[in-house]
C-alpha cells in the first residue's frame, strides 16, 4: 500500500501595506482618537463604540442612519497596545457588503504613533498578513486608499498643516 502526499504551498507573503502621515496634534490627543468612541468618529465613521482592552472591540458604522450591530457594522478586535505608541487590531467582522471577504482572514493592522516635535504626531498604519492572491492584493490597495483618506480626514481637524508637512509636500511635488 502506498501513501500519496499532497503538499500545497501557502500563498507567498506580500509586503506590508504602509500608510503614514503627520497630524498637527500632540500624541496624547491622537491616541484619544483611536481609543475612545468620540475620538474614533474623527476617523470618518458616523458611529463608534470602543471597549478599549486586550480582546476588546472597536465597533464602527459609516452610515449615520445605520445601527451598530447591523450587517454593515465593522468590528475590529484589539490585539495589543502600548499606550500612546502602538495599537494592533484585526477585523473580526467586516460589513456584509465588504468586497474581499475571503482575503480578510489572517490580516491585521498596527497603528504606530511617534511624537514629531511640539504638538505633532507621525501616524503610521502597517497592514500585515496579505499574500499574493489577487483578492488579497485588491484588498491591500483598498486599505491603502482608505488609510490615506482616514489620515487626511483626521489631519483636517488640526489644520493648518505643520511646517514639516508643507515642506514634504513641496519636495514631493518637485
Amino acid at each position: 500500500m502506498s501513501i500519496a502526499w499532497l503538499w500545497v504551498a501557502p500563498a507567498a507573503a506580500a509586503e506590508p501595506q504602509v500608510t503614514e502621515g503627520f497630524i498637527n496634534a500632540a500624541t496624547p490627543e491622537v491616541w484619544r482618537i483611536f481609543t475612545t468612541a468620540e475620538g474614533y468618529k474623527q476617523t470618518g465613521v458616523a458611529q463608534a463604540e470602543v471597549d478599549f482592552k486586550i480582546g476588546g472591540t472597536i465597533r464602527t458604522h459609516y452610515d449615520p442612519k445605520g445601527r451598530l450591530g447591523d450587517a454593515k457594522t465593522i468590528v475590529n478586535e484589539i490585539l495589543a497596545y502600548e499606550p500612546e505608541r502602538m495599537l494592533a487590531i484585526r477585523i473580526k467582522q467586516a460589513p456584509a457588503d465588504f468586497p474581499y471577504p475571503d482575503a480578510i482572514a489572517g490580516t491585521w493592522t498596527v497603528v504606530y504613533l511617534t511624537p514629531a516635535g511640539d504638538n505633532m504626531t507621525q501616524v503610521r498604519f502597517v497592514g500585515l498578513g496579505y499574500d499574493d492572491r489577487p483578492q488579497s492584493q485588491a484588498m491591500r490597495k483598498f486599505f491603502s486608499e482608505g488609510n490615506r483618506w482616514t489620515l487626511e480626514h483626521i489631519a483636517k481637524s488640526y489644520w493648518p498643516k505643520c511646517a514639516k508637512c508643507v515642506a514634504e509636500e513641496a519636495a514631493a511635488s518637485k
